[in-house]
């Protein structure tokens, strides 16, 4: 049954192509061509300011420039958060669009006697493609993929999304061209599939 699903690109350089954007690319196409209907946000392209209070998370309003991408989440049935780890962690603009738009009154509701309030978008699933320097393999058991690990359970799913699955891709520098190809292949069939 085709699916809604938002590719949200977050490699923060936006002046020359990185493996980030080639493995989005195949992952769009794998979805594409199995019929689901796709759509795409680049967090380069758009005007994420740095959230500088609680308040203001809480009661501010959204950026203008934010909203279309906003309602691309209430949209999507499936969401793919594509991104490289810098310093351990998810690049600063991918933190700061995360904190715009998860905000309180959309992806979640405070409810009284209920310190987790209600979840505002259940009935989404989620993969988060994560690209590295280091071997995925220490980063996931030396390290515990920490931060990757906090995203999905500290942000995606407390907000709803239910499954969130991940694909970490290291050693990114040494990928010789066969085993980048095999990433490919393997994210355009997890598009075809959307997970």
């Amino acid at each position: 049954m085709p699916r809604r699903i938002l590719l949200l690109q977050g490699h923060p350089d936006p002046a020359t192509p990185h493996l980030c954007h080639a493995l989005a690319d195949h992952y769009l196409a794998g979805a594409r061509e199995a019929g689901h209907e796709v759509r795409q946000a680049v967090l380069t392209r758009l005007d994420v300011p740095l959230l500088r209070s609680a308040e203001d998370w809480k009661e501010g309003r959204l950026p203008e420039g934010l909203e279309a991408v906003q309602q691309d989440i209430a949209w999507c049935d499936h969401l793919v958060l594509v991104f490289p780890l810098w310093l351990g962690d998810m690049p600063a603009l991918v933190k700061a669009f995360l904190e715009q738009v998860m905000r309180p009154h959309f992806a979640f509701e405070y409810e009284a006697g209920n310190p987790l309030g209600r979840k505002g978008l259940t009935g989404r699933s989620a993969r988060v493609i994560v690209t590295m320097g280091m071997p995925a393999a220490i980063y996931r058991h030396v390290y515990r993929a920490h931060s990757v690990r906090a995203l999905e359970r500290n942000v995606l799913g407390f907000v709803g999304f239910a499954p969130v699955r991940e694909t970490l891709i290291g050693s990114v520098d040494g990928l010789e061209p066969r085993a980048r190809q095999r990433w490919f292949d393997r994210l355009r069939r997890l598009g075809a599939r959307a997970m």
